[in-house]
């Protein structure tokens, strides 16, 4: 790997960890750019797992102020979370991923266009999130399980498809939907990348710089979705999921 490759990584690594953090969409710059540098798709999949859960430790102690009260939630689909991802990680070690390849962009598609679709907040009885409701329950459980085995195995825009479930069944802010989103997805790449450290052949010289430019866009993220209209950051997420839906749609059939 040359010096311009590493400059490369560090600065895919920031705009990835800033809109992985915000959108959950950092593969659509991290990916790309380890492919660039003479990866195979399936080692630039197990480098970006890697590389991005230091980026979720930034994202995670970023969202801080937006987690109050989320942590019996958490706990739940956390360990599904966990459960999923190293269900994910061990798929991709012993299968090939090119099949499962193509049903992505439709998985992206459809996630992006959840996020654009208005809803009214549903306002949570008694103080409980919406998404502990017997209602939904059930419903996010799966979600959230078969999102983290996705996050395991592929990876491109898992943090997408959780954010469009928690905010179509937890009934919550963008902020604190993206907040839940950042631990969640922490945890399912947490458990997957241990898996790809101990089972597989990590390229460190790439997973490196990579981190180094995520952890600052990852903290970066919670602060602007603090801060900005959601309407308009809502858009902005959708808008560029589908754009991802395309590209990945391309490659995958192209």
């Amino acid at each position: 790997m040359t010096g311009w490759d590493a400059v490369l990584l560090v600065g895919a690594g920031v705009a990835g960890g800033l809109t992985g953090s915000i959108a959950g969409l950092a593969s659509l710059f991290t990916y790309p750019a380890l492919l660039l540098t003479g990866l195979t798709p399936v080692a630039a999949n197990i480098s970006n797992t890697v590389a991005l859960l230091f980026g979720g430790f930034g994202s995670a102690a970023s969202s801080r102020p937006e987690l109050t009260g989320q942590a019996r939630p958490l706990r739940i689909w956390g360990l599904l979370a966990a459960v999923g991802g190293m269900s994910g990680a061990a798929l991709l070690l012993l299968t090939p991923a090119d099949n499962f390849a193509r049903i992505v962009p439709f998985l992206v598609g459809l996630a992006a266009l959840t996020i654009l679709i208005p809803r009214r907040r549903r306002p949570a009885a008694g103080g409980v999130p919406a998404m502990l409701s017997g209602r939904v329950r059930p419903v996010v459980a799966i979600g959230v399980f078969a999102v983290a085995v996705y996050g395991g195995y592929f990876g491109a825009a898992a943090g997408v498809l959780m954010l469009a479930l928690l905010l179509f069944a937890g009934g919550d802010t963008l902020p604190r939907a993206n907040a839940a989103k950042n631990i969640l997805m922490l945890t399912a790449n947490g458990v997957a990348a241990v898996g790809f450290v101990i089972f597989a052949d990590v390229p460190w010289s790439h997973v490196l710089p990579l981190a180094a430019g995520a952890v600052v866009g990852s903290w970066l993220g919670p602060k602007v979705v603090r801060r900005a209209p959601a309407t308009v950051l809502r858009a902005i997420i959708g808008i560029a999921g589908l754009g991802l839906a395309i590209r990945l749609g391309i490659q995958a059939y192209g």
